[in-house]
């Protein structure tokens, strides 16, 4: 996938390049990173990029001549790409968008700051709004970082283990089971017996089970509209009889 990064802050995606799993998909060649520099493309002596808003107002906003110019130069490297804007007005980033995002043949995403960004160019430029949450940033170049990080590790060969994406929490809209390691007894905590019983059924059904309890406790919320396998009707089922007796 190509991804390229419109901001006024380049300097921030070296080291977001140069580690972790994003740099191991960058050397793979899963992903071909560019940033580029909105300034750059900013005409005048001063190279300015943003204005007073009409109308009045506190703050600045982004000028549209300087953004458009700068996607013109990403449009030519990524012809395909899909145009994003990370804005606290777009849809919510969630796991379900993040592997929609994983198909594409390339991303751009553009930064905004200050205020906002002219309405002119999101109407004539942007393809989709993302929000990473609702709560507002001093600039979308975190947004683009938790974007790219989310979808890159979906891409095919990036991550060591291939079934890992498969198994995240939101992945099959549960929070993920619980993990253990090495030590077998921590503190007085000793690692459940099934995990090391080598039995990978009553493993598989351990782990569903405490995927559904701490989403229960953690994340109720996911499970309103969740339509339940029969192996999760079967560990529901069988919490409801033990709750009745409980209760007598």
């Amino acid at each position: 996938m190509n991804v390229c990064v419109l901001t006024l802050f380049p300097e921030l995606f070296g080291p977001f390049w140069d580690h972790g799993i994003i740099r191991r998909a960058v050397q793979g060649q899963k992903i071909n990173p560019a940033v580029i520099n909105i300034r750059d493309h900013a005409k005048g002596r001063h190279r300015v990029t943003d204005d007073r808003p009409y109308g009045g107002g506190c703050g600045m906003v982004m000028k549209p001549e300087p953004l458009a110019a700068a996607l013109a130069e990403a449009r030519k490297r990524v012809p395909s790409a899909t145009t994003l804007l990370l804005s606290p007005q777009g849809k919510r980033f969630d796991q379900s968008l993040a592997q929609s995002l994983a198909v594409e043949e390339g991303l751009i995403f553009v930064c905004g700051r200050y205020e906002g960004v002219d309405e002119r160019f999101v109407d004539q430029h942007i393809d989709a709004e993302i929000s990473i949450g609702d709560f507002v940033l001093t600039g979308g170049e975190l947004g683009a970082m938790v974007v790219i990080d989310a979808v890159a590790r979906l891409i095919p060969g990036v991550l060591g283990n291939e079934d890992s994406a498969g198994s995240d929490t939101f992945s099959d809209g549960l929070v993920e089971h619980a993990h253990f390691t090495r030590p077998p007894t921590f503190g007085d905590a000793p690692v459940p017996d099934v995990l090391l019983s080598g039995n990978h059924q009553e493993i598989d059904r351990w782990r569903r089970e405490t995927a559904l309890i701490r989403t229960v406790l953690k994340r109720p919320d996911l499970l309103a509209q969740r339509d339940f396998s029969p192996q999760e009707r079967a560990i529901l089922e069988k919490w409801r009889r033990d709750i009745d007796r409980l209760i007598g």
